[in-house]
């Protein structure tokens, strides 16, 4: 039975990005900014765009029109890699990643066991992403199906388009966390049966890292995409040095780290690899002529010391990129705090992160790189309507700030740099309003 949702009509200040681009210098020319805009909403996609001037004919027969004549709306943002269960161990001292992950997110991660558990943080982990303004992401789950069920369950409440899979773990850590290579298959088997494609849900299948898969459990997983293969992928790749090392160690007979993946059929277009932080030119040659992609994960890099990922070998490469918090390595649910930090990486390597690429890799770049575009990503007609209201003045400074902002990008560029979650003023799922901050 199909659920009827509410038309809505939307009057303010609208930003996107019209189209894909294959270099940084064409996304200006993509930057579509309409001073007085109207946005129409039918059964949850886009049924008109355009000029106020041009669109009030349109609303007859309308809800009442929402209007934000001082605010800016864009697409909501994309989050292409989070780990739902490690919300509650942000901020965790002191470790790198191999480290991190015994003292602080193996135990954590064992929680998760409870369904009841799952749940009150699955509530509390969607509600922080439409907080921050992000309406759709690709999550890790932990190896219990239950932690599926639970995020799905929590995501379906607004409607939302989540990509999630239970993470396939069968070495190298806790006895509570170990799968095998055939429970793995079987549980994400069912799990794609009872979520892939039903509602907004998309299903991932979610090996850790290539270390916690013994090879008959990557074989399992290669097996599951070649059956499914509207599914994804999801894992991580060449984060820090010394899992490169334990990588080579594990799996002599492979070239390079991506070649794990790669040998056991899980690189493609639906593929998508966090952080790809050292990759080498045969694993940039390789992403490419698969189309994988690569979520890239500034706070998270930076905070586990891992290293600086090269943004401009990505179009240089033409490999697809995304944006990720990585939740909880990552340091903010939002979006506009992960950019900040993006300019950052970038100014360490002699290179600049324009407003506009920041709002491409946030939107409709991330998109693409999930091969959602077609869906997502800017206000196009027929497109989902899924879209963030923001405040460009919620503090003293950035009101002082913002006075001397004389072009859209440079007013975008001080929100990126000033900006968190409190300058989201509403976010939108699916054209309805599912989160509004009050003061």
């Amino acid at each position: 039975m199909s659920i009827s949702i509410p038309s809505t009509a939307i009057r303010g200040r609208f930003l996107d990005i019209q189209n894909i681009v294959s270099q940084p210098s064409d996304i200006a020319e993509q930057v579509r900014y309409i001073e007085d805009g109207l946005l129409i909403t039918e059964q949850g996609k886009i049924k008109w765009f355009g000029a106020w001037q041009d669109g009030q004919a349109q609303l007859s027969g309308h809800s009442e029109l929402q209007h934000y004549p001082d605010q800016l709306i864009i697409p909501g943002f994309i989050d292409m890699h989070i780990h739902f269960p490690q919300t509650e161990m942000i901020g965790a001292y002191g470790e790198q990643l191999l480290q991190w992950l015994n003292n602080y997110t193996f135990p954590t991660e064992m929680q998760f066991e409870d369904k009841a558990y799952a749940d009150q943080i699955a509530a509390f982990f969607v509600h922080e992403l439409l907080k921050n303004g992000t309406t759709t992401a690709m999550v890790f789950c932990t190896v219990h199906p239950q932690s599926v069920d639970a995020l799905f369950e929590a995501a379906a409440q607004y409607q939302m388009r989540l990509i999630a899979g239970k993470v396939m773990m069968d070495r190298h850590a806790p006895d509570a966390l170990c799968d095998t290579a055939e429970s793995a298959y079987q549980d994400s088997r069912q799990l794609i049966e009872k979520w892939h494609g039903k509602g907004r849900n998309l299903y991932a299948i979610t090996p850790r890292f290539a270390p916690t898969s013994t090879p008959e459990q990557l074989a399992r997983a290669g097996q599951l995409k070649a059956e499914f293969p509207g599914v994804y992928v999801h894992t991580h790749l060449s984060e820090n040095k010394n899992e490169i090392a334990w990588v080579r160690e594990l799996f002599p007979e492979r070239s390079n780290y991506l070649d794990v993946y790669h040998h056991y059929g899980l690189t493609g277009e639906r593929s998508v690899f966090a952080h790809c932080v050292h990759l080498e030119d045969a694993e940039w040659d390789c992403m490419h002529k698969t189309n994988s992609a690569i979520a890239f994960c500034p706070t998270s890099n930076l905070f586990l010391g891992s290293g600086l990922f090269p943004l401009s070998k990505s179009w240089e490469k033409q490999v697809r990129v995304g944006l990720g918090t990585d939740i909880g390595a990552g340091t903010s649910f939002c979006q506009l705090q992960t950019l900040n930090e993006a300019y950052k990486v970038q100014q360490l390597q002699g290179n600049q992160l324009s407003a506009f690429e920041s709002l491409y890799h946030a939107t409709l770049g991330g998109a693409a790189a999930l091969q959602l575009d077609d869906q997502l990503g800017n206000f196009n007609v027929g497109k989902e309507a899924d879209f963030v209201v923001l405040n460009l003045k919620a503090t003293a400074l950035q009101q002082l700030r913002q006075q001397r902002a004389r072009t859209i990008e440079d007013a975008l560029f001080a929100l990126m740099t000033l900006g968190d979650e409190r300058n989201i003023q509403a976010t939108y799922i699916y054209g309805q309003k599912a989160y509004e901050q009050t003061i």
